[in-house]
């Protein structure tokens, strides 16, 4: 009887022992030793690894590494309710630091909607966080990366070159910057205008615009699709007026001898007009290849005012044309035009990013004729308005002594952006 007592107290010992190891294992704890007391792993038949070697040299430290690594068993053990607000007010921490790290990248936007509850109508504001792609680096036309913006003048124009010359006898009223080698956009049209009518083919002559007067340079769209069919009046109408680019696309190709000859013929004419600063490397003026300087400019305002077609076409307000698919309307991309005040005999707009805001004009201002070149502006309206303060001197007196500032005989040719020719 004593034997079988003993036997189930040694069974009931072992197994309670054995509990005790497998829960002190999932523990972590290295060594350990049987609840009953009985039998310890630290004997010299039990400790086989080095471990267990090392434990059994030092027990303290073992029960402490123990309790240690208990406890942090424990501590992650956490109630669920408790690990969730954590996390959330992690989440709230981190898309915190997100909008701040973020900077202009990111903003809240208030979001309005209409509910209708129990008959009555509410509305209910929530706000989301929002990213936006941040403001593109301002591109510098070549005026301005070459300094030109910043030359003083007694106007306090917003254009880098100005030049005001009376027409009938030559002489310069404004100078700034007249010399600078600069691009001029889609003043280039007027030496398109030019040639074209030298060229003495019929105005009647109908052309239809297909992809190689698409502009591959810089991607810019126009209202003439492809397939639209004008008369060569028509294209030289809108182009001068509206400086529209696939309309002079098309008066180059359809050139006898092509696009290639045309441009050569654009290059012999300012050559032939004494035009030593500029050259022509397309026919719209969205190439930035295509510069001069004001004093160049005012020999070919002089030679365009000598052509009838040109100066009624340039300084028509409006004009419809017929496509063959449809009806177009085309205004002026002078604002000058029709203005009370402005009596403007010829003009002419350009801008691509290389050449800022362009404006060439000849106007009389109080009977007197004049030339004005401004180049660079900046600003979508400067160049109008920079012409308004020149005339606005002219009446008060100006120009009785000329008007020369510093810096009048730099050159830039060098331009990479890209724009839009005006």
């Amino acid at each position: 009887m004593y034997a079988i007592t003993t036997l189930a107290r040694l069974c009931r010992s072992r197994l309670w022992g054995a509990a005790v190891v497998a829960i002190s294992l999932a523990a972590g704890a290295p060594a350990v030793v049987h609840a009953a007391g009985k039998t310890s792993e630290c004997s010299p038949k039990a400790a086989q690894t080095a471990a267990q070697k090392r434990a059994c040299a030092n027990p303290k430290a073992t029960k402490a590494v123990a309790t240690s690594k208990s406890g942090a068993k424990r501590a992650a053990a956490t109630p669920v309710a408790r690990e969730t607000t954590s996390a959330k007010a992690g989440g709230k921490a981190r898309k915190l630091a997100a909008v701040e790290d973020d900077g202009p990248a990111a903003k809240k936007v208030a979001v309005k909607r209409v509910v209708y509850k129990n008959g009555k109508r509410r509305v209910v504001t929530s706000y989301r966080t929002v990213n936006f792609a941040p403001q593109a680096p301002e591109r510098l036309s070549t005026g301005r990366a070459f300094g030109l913006h910043e030359t003083p003048d007694v106007l306090a124009l917003r254009s880098s070159v100005a030049y005001v010359v009376d027409e009938r006898t030559g002489e310069s009223l404004f100078d700034k910057n007249s010399q600078a080698v600069l691009p001029i956009a889609s003043i280039s049209k007027l030496m398109t205008a030019m040639v074209s009518l030298d060229a003495g083919v019929p105005m009647t002559d109908v052309m239809e615009v297909t992809d190689e007067d698409r502009d591959y340079e810089k991607g810019t769209g126009s209202r003439l699709s492809v397939g639209s069919r004008l008369s060569r009046e028509d294209m030289l109408h809108i182009a001068l007026m509206s400086s529209e680019n696939r309309a002079a696309a098309a008066l180059s190709r359809y050139f006898p001898g092509g696009r290639p000859a045309f441009l050569a013929a654009m290059n012999a004419k300012a050559k032939q007009l004494g035009m030593n600063d500029t050259h022509f490397n397309d026919p719209t003026g969205l190439s930035s290849q295509n510069v001069s300087s004001a004093r160049d400019l005012v020999k070919m305002v002089k030679a365009a005012y000598q052509y009838p077609m040109i100066r009624r076409f340039s300084t028509d307000s409006n004009y419809d044309v017929h496509t063959g698919r449809r009806e177009l309307h085309y205004v002026s991309t002078n604002h000058l035009i029709g203005h009370s005040g402005w009596e403007i005999g010829l003009q002419k707009t350009g801008y691509i990013n290389e050449a800022g805001q362009c404006l060439v004009m000849q106007a009389n201002v109080e009977g007197r004729p004049v030339i004005m070149i401004l180049l660079d502006s900046t600003g979508k309206y400067s160049r109008f308005a920079d012409a308004t303060r020149v005339r606005k001197w002219l009446l008060e007196g100006g120009g009785v002594t000329p008007q020369r500032t510093a810096g009048t005989t730099p050159t830039a040719q060098v331009a990479t952006n890209n724009g839009h020719a005006l």
